[in-house]
């Protein structure tokens, strides 16, 4: 099968670019397929990190994607409908996960339509911070697309709420296989500069409102001094209210901060000096941090919003928060260690990873498009 993927790919750096390498090198394995990505992604001013782009630190798959979309010139919208039409495809499949990227994507869909089939793997339906635009943009994108893939259940009722019709398929997120293996927990204790025999709590990825690392930063207060954390990730927006939280709390000297862009090659240094992943969120849809976790057979601890606990089995594979409230997650973190669960919960997660692979999802997505 003749297959083009648009989504971000190398040069461009972040999860969805991973996500996209990871789908591209299992599809490509029984099929002919093609890469496209943005000239541009995002105007700077609207990009709150670092940068948008692999720097010489990353260890990127450079998937050769042909660049041919700028998300702010509608004049590239239509060329580059046209270069993917003469590509004469079986299928088409885009990476969805931002409303801002719905006119552009939705005006490549209509220009597809009726001669390729159209896959959309849906991220993102109603973004967690809302703006006016979202539902107009997104409803356009959706319009002009044959079939969607959602990972979670929070996904596919925003899928319905604003396409009823809409044909899809719901496969769990794969799991991230590209950042190496777990190391020894001392060794990358020490490779970090933590703290030795210490509980380590992981937080990880980028810094947002509705990720509740506030949260997560008060409840160290009501932890004893046998517990410490780990903050890696680069934030978006401004840090200040997160310092200032961190300044005034008792257990400062015990919150190790990483504010920066972790590198695929850093990764497994802070999963493997973790003892427990915790995703404090106020809101969610899915969380790739959980299938980052997953890889390296790290439990979770997560609030009850939106799909995470849907890839998180409550006292199997991890513990669910049923709100998100300082106080019920420092009684989850301390029954976590109370009874021990790391070494049953990691195993259960292993055993779970072998019907999550990539191969697997690429080949459920491939019978569906035959359906459409």
């Amino acid at each position: 099968m003749k297959i083009s993927i648009f989504s971000a790919f190398y040069p461009f750096r972040g999860g969805i670019a991973q996500f996209s390498a990871l789908l591209y090198r299992s599809l490509n394995k029984k099929n002919e397929v093609n890469a496209f990505t943005f000239k541009r992604q995002y105007p700077d001013f609207l990009f709150p990190g670092q940068t948008q782009f692999v720097t010489d630190k990353d260890k990127a798959d450079k998937i050769p994607a042909k660049r041919i979309l700028d998300s702010i010139n509608p004049i590239t919208f239509l060329s580059a409908g046209t270069i993917l039409k003469k590509e004469k495809s079986d299928l088409y499949i885009s990476n969805y996960w931002m409303t801002f990227f719905g006119p552009s994507l939705g005006i490549i869909a209509r220009k597809l339509k009726n001669n390729t089939k159209q896959i959309s793997i849906l991220h993102n339906v109603v973004p967690h911070e809302k703006r006016f635009f979202d539902k107009v943009f997104t409803k356009f994108f959706l319009k002009h697309t044959d079939g969607f893939v959602v990972m979670s259940d929070a996904v596919l009722n925003d899928l319905i709420s604003l396409k009823p019709t809409a044909k899809y398929i719901r496969i769990d997120h794969p799991v991230y296989n590209h950042f190496g293996e777990k190391i020894e927990q001392e060794s990358a204790l020490k490779e970090l500069n933590l703290l030795p025999k210490k509980k380590t709590l992981l937080f990880f990825g980028l810094i947002r409102d509705y990720k509740g690392l506030d949260l997560l930063i008060e409840s160290m207060n009501y932890l004893d001094e046998s517990y410490q954390l780990i903050i890696a990730g680069e934030v978006y927006g401004s840090f200040e209210k997160y310092q200032l939280l961190i300044n005034n709390s008792s257990a400062k000297e015990r919150i190790f901060l990483f504010n920066k862009y972790i590198s695929d090659d850093e990764v497994s240094e802070f999963f493997s000096a973790a003892d427990v992943c915790i995703l404090p969120y106020k809101s969610a849809t899915q969380s790739g941090i959980t299938a980052i976790s997953n890889h390296f057979t790290l439990p979770i601890i997560a609030t009850d919003v939106g799909g995470l606990k849907e890839t998180i089995n409550h006292l199997n594979t991890g513990l669910i928060v049923t709100e998100p409230k300082v106080e019920l997650l420092t009684i989850s973190i301390q029954n976590y260690f109370l009874h021990n669960y790391k070494s049953e919960f990691s195993i259960n997660i292993a055993l779970e990873n072998k019907n999550k692979s990539w191969d697997n999802f690429t080949d459920k997505l491939i019978e569906f498009s035959k359906t459409l």
